[in-house]
C-alpha cells in the first residue's frame, strides 16, 4: 500500500524561499524593511557603479550597456592620468586636437543621457510606495542630487570641452610646420593695439617680446618702446629697404613715420605690404605684424618665429572674465583720453583718478592703468604694461579659469590674434604650466636700464638680452 505524499505548501507572499536567495530581483515586497534596504542599496549602487542596479535587479541588457559605459569611463580616466603623468606633451597634444574633444564632447553627452536613463530606471525598480514612508523622500532625492551631480557634471564637461574646441579652432588656425626652439628659447612677439574703426591707422601701443626656456619654462618678457627709432632689421625686405637703420618714411599721405610702433602704418598704407610679405597673409599674420618681427629681431638679436596680437579694444572683457586683477598701484593716475590743449591740467579732463595703493581691478580700471601716459613717461607706462601682464598670468590658474571658463575663453576668441600653429598648442601648454613655478623676469629697455631713448645702443641692447637669457654660470672656486 502506497503512502500519499504530504500536498505542498504554497509559497509565502512576496516569493518565499526563492525571494530570499534573491532579495534584489525578487524581494518580498510585503515587508517595508525589506523594500527599504534594497531601495537604498540600489540607489547607492547606480550612483557608485552605474548599471549595477540593473543586473542585480532589472533589465541584464540596459545594466551590462551601463556597466560597460562606466567601466570604459573609468579605464579612460585612468589611462589618461597616467599619460598626463608619464607622457605631458603626448597627454597634451592629444587633448587640445580638434577632433579629440569633438569625440570626447560626444561621449559624455551620450554618457549623460545613459545615467540619466539609468536613475530613472532605478528609481522605477525602486518601489518607493514599497518602502517605509520616511525613507521615501530621502532615498528619492539622493537620486535626484546624484543625477544632477553626474549627469549635469557630464554634460558641463561637454559644454567646457566643445567651447575648448571652437575656442583652440579659432585662434589657432595656423598650419604651419613646428619650429626647434632658438638658443634654448621660444620667442614670441607681444603686441597690443585697439581694433575696430580706423585700424587702417592702428599703431601697436605695446610692443614687448616674451622668451620661455624650452626646458624649464621661465618667461623672461623684454618691453620694447614704441618710439624706438633708428633700430636695424633683421635679414629680410625691410633690411633691404634700410640696410643699417630705419631711418623713418615720410609720405604727404601718411605723414613723418620713425618709431617701431608706426611701422604698420608704413607697411601697409603707405607701401605695399604684401609685395612686400606676400607670404604673410597665408600664414595668419600680416604684413605689418612681420615687419615689426624683423625690427625687434634686429633690435634684440634673437628669432622671433611667432606672434600673438592683443586687441586693446576686448582687453577688458579678458580681465572682467578672470574676476579682476591685484595690482599695487605707486603712483596716482588719471583715466581718461588726455589734455585738449597743452598745459591742460589733469584735474579738468580726468574722468576718473587710480589711486596709490593695492587695488583689486576690473577691466576698464586695469585698461586705463596700462595706457596712463599724460602724467608720466612711456617708460613708466611700459612697467606697468609689464606689471600688469604677470598680474594676469597670476590669475590664469587652474580653479579660476575652470569656474569662469566660457567667460574666459569668449574673451580670449574674441581678441587674441596668433601665427602659433595648433601643433605647436600642446607643447606652449607644457611650458605654460612650467612657467607658473617660475619667477618673471623683465627687461626694459629704458633710460633707467641705460638706454638712450634718443641714440639707443643696439650692440649692448642685445648683450643685455643675452646675459639675461643666458647667465654665466658660477665656476668653481679654484682648489687651494
Amino acid at each position: 500500500m502506497s503512502v500519499a505524499s504530504p500536498p505542498r505548501s504554497a509559497p509565502p507572499r512576496g516569493g518565499g524561499a526563492f525571494a530570499q536567495e534573491r532579495p534584489m530581483r525578487r524581494p518580498d515586497t510585503s515587508s517595508p524593511e525589506v523594500m527599504t534596504r534594497r531601495a537604498w542599496w540600489l540607489v547607492v549602487l547606480n550612483l557608485l557603479i552605474p548599471g549595477s542596479a540593473q543586473v542585480l535587479a532589472g533589465n541584464r541588457k540596459l545594466g551590462r550597456v551601463g556597466l560597460a559605459a562606466t567601466l570604459t569611463m573609468w579605464a579612460l580616466v585612468v589611462v589618461s592620468l597616467l599619460v598626463w603623468a608619464l607622457w605631458r606633451t603626448l597627454f597634451l597634444m592629444v587633448a587640445t586636437h580638434g577632433v579629440t574633444l569633438l569625440i570626447a564632447q560626444v561621449l559624455l553627452v551620450a554618457y549623460a543621457v545613459l545615467w540619466t536613463v539609468l536613475t530613472l530606471d532605478t528609481l522605477r525598480l525602486v518601489r518607493l510606495v514599497k518602502a517605509r514612508p520616511r525613507a521615501r523622500l530621502p532615498i528619492a532625492a539622493l537620486s535626484i542630487v546624484g543625477l544632477v551631480l553626474a549627469g549635469g557634471g557630464a554634460v558641463y564637461a561637454s559644454q567646457i570641452t566643445g567651447t575648448t574646441r571652437d575656442t583652440l579652432g579659432a585662434i589657432f588656425g595656423a598650419t604651419g610646420p613646428t619650429v626647434p626652439p632658438s638658443d634654448g628659447y621660444y620667442n614670441i612677439l607681444l603686441l597690443g593695439a585697439d581694433s575696430g574703426e580706423g585700424r587702417d591707422s592702428m599703431r601697436f601701443d605695446s610692443i614687448s617680446v616674451v622668451s620661455v626656456n624650452a626646458d624649464t619654462g621661465a618667461v623672461t618678457i623684454t618691453g620694447i618702446p614704441r618710439d624706438m627709432p633708428h633700430f636695424p632689421f633683421a635679414a629680410g625686405p625691410m633690411q633691404e629697404l634700410y640696410p643699417d637703420a630705419h631711418e623713418g618714411y615720410e609720405d604727404d599721405d601718411c605723414g613723418w613715420n620713425s618709431g617701431i610702433n608706426q611701422l604698420r602704418t608704413e607697411v601697409e598704407v603707405c607701401r605695399d605690404g604684401d609685395a612686400l610679405y606676400p607670404e604673410a597673409t597665408a600664414n595668419h599674420s600680416s604684413p605689418g605684424v612681420e615687419a615689426t618681427k624683423d625690427a625687434a629681431e634686429g633690435i634684440l638679436g634673437i628669432e622671433i618665429p611667432y606672434y600673438v596680437f592683443i586687441d586693446m579694444h576686448g582687453f577688458a572683457a579678458l580681465i572682467d572674465a578672470l574676476g579682476g586683477v591685484d595690482i599695487t598701484v605707486e603712483e596716482r593716475l588719471p583715466m581718461g583720453g588726455g589734455p585738449s590743449y597743452e598745459g591742460e591740467p589733469a584735474e579738468d579732463w580726468a574722468i576718473g583718478w587710480i589711486e596709490v595703493g593695492a587695488q583689486h581691478m576690473n577691466g576698464d580700471t586695469a585698461q586705463w592703468y596700462a595706457r596712463s601716459r599724460y602724467t608720466t613717461s612711456d617708460f613708466d607706462r611700459m612697467k606697468r604694461q609689464r606689471q600688469l601682464q604677470a598680474a594676469i598670468l597670476a590669475q590664469f590658474n587652474p580653479s579660476n579659469v575652470l569656474t569662469r571658463f566660457n567667460e574666459v575663453a569668449a574673451a580670449g576668441q574674441a581678441i587674441v590674434e596668433t601665427d602659433i600653429p595648433q601643433s605647436m598648442l600642446a607643447y606652449f601648454v607644457d611650458l605654460g604650466l612650467k612657467a607658473k613655478e617660475q619667477p618673471l623676469q623683465t627687461i626694459e629697455l629704458t633710460p633707467e636700464g641705460g638706454i638712450d631713448e634718443y641714440d639707443p645702443d643696439y650692440a649692448y641692447i642685445r648683450e643685455l638680452v643675452q646675459s639675461v637669457l643666458h647667465p654665466p654660470t658660477p665656476t668653481e672656486a679654484p682648489e687651494g
